[in-house]
């Protein structure tokens, strides 16, 4: 390592630099991949940790739009995980994000509300969606993802790939490979559909594991904003029945209060 930072810092602001309108031209959506983010020897020492920790601080969401593990605990997490995570929430990857995106003002989150580390077991996946736009304790406003995989001679068609997807949920526009070492980075929208909808099945079991980091802002752009919402899972073509699809659509556009109210009295 340089200077004890975990990756090569010049190297990223470079990148930042060169690539500035790539990223803005990503399509569906502002984003981009880069390869080998951190120094080898950090992530091959988180990876480690990772696969030796125990179920401590992680917590499971198994429903029909998602099935996954997540610990955003740093205190359940090996020392070089935490060190990275604090690297990746500290000024230097703050400055290389504001270069890169051109979204400047960027806040981390200590807290790692809805990140940290995600594993997909056999049979995992995580539907398209939008996120969260709204950290209700710092009250601040959700802006960039960043997305850093652990997972060594990953092929393909072992499902688990980032998919992003157009505004219209008509086809997936863009597909990455939760490869070894690579990082994805992409704005953050109601329009921002992504997601890995294809389960997980590798011959030999072996676990999807990624680093999940978001960033924030105070406040947004004036076409951006919306009400506060949770996720916005989506259906894709041929997902989903007519009622939910219908349902799906009647949260996005009438207030939440009403919406709840509706919901109570169906379930009475």
């Amino acid at each position: 390592m340089v200077n004890g930072l975990e990756a090569d810092i010049e190297r990223l602001d470079a990148f930042a630099a060169q690539n500035r309108d790539a990223y803005d031209a990503g399509d569906p959506f502002p984003h981009i991949a880069i390869e080998d983010f951190v120094h080898p020897e950090v992530i091959e020492g988180v990876l480690k940790e990772v696969e030796a920790g125990d179920e401590t601080g992680w917590s499971q969401m198994d429903d029909r739009f998602q099935k996954k593990h997540a610990c955003n605990s740093t205190r359940a997490m090996g020392p070089k995980t935490r060190a990275l995570i604090q690297f990746l929430n500290g000024q230097e990857v703050i400055m290389f994000l504001e270069k890169l995106t051109g979204i400047e003002g960027l806040v981390p989150d200590p807290f790692l509300a809805g990140g940290g580390l995600h594993q997909l077991r056999d049979g995992g996946f995580l539907g398209v969606h939008a996120d969260f736009n709204f950290q209700k304790h710092m009250r601040l406003d959700r802006r960039i993802n960043l997305l850093l995989y652990l997972n060594k001679g990953w092929e393909e068609d072992w499902g688990g790939n980032l998919e992003l997807w157009d505004t219209d949920m008509k086809h997936c526009v863009k597909r990455y490979a939760p490869s070894f070492n690579r990082c994805v980075i992409f704005n953050t929208t109601d329009k921002s559909f992504h997601g890995n909808p294809q389960p997980v099945k590798t011959p030999d079991g072996r676990v999807r594991r990624s680093i999940a980091m978001y960033y924030y802002t105070n406040g947004r752009p004036d076409g951006e904003v919306s009400g506060a919402h949770m996720t916005l899972f989506q259906y894709r073509p041929g997902e989903g029945s007519a009622a939910d699809r219908g349902k799906r659509l009647l949260k996005r556009f009438v207030p939440p209060i009403i919406t709840d109210w509706l919901d109570d009295r169906r379930n009475r």
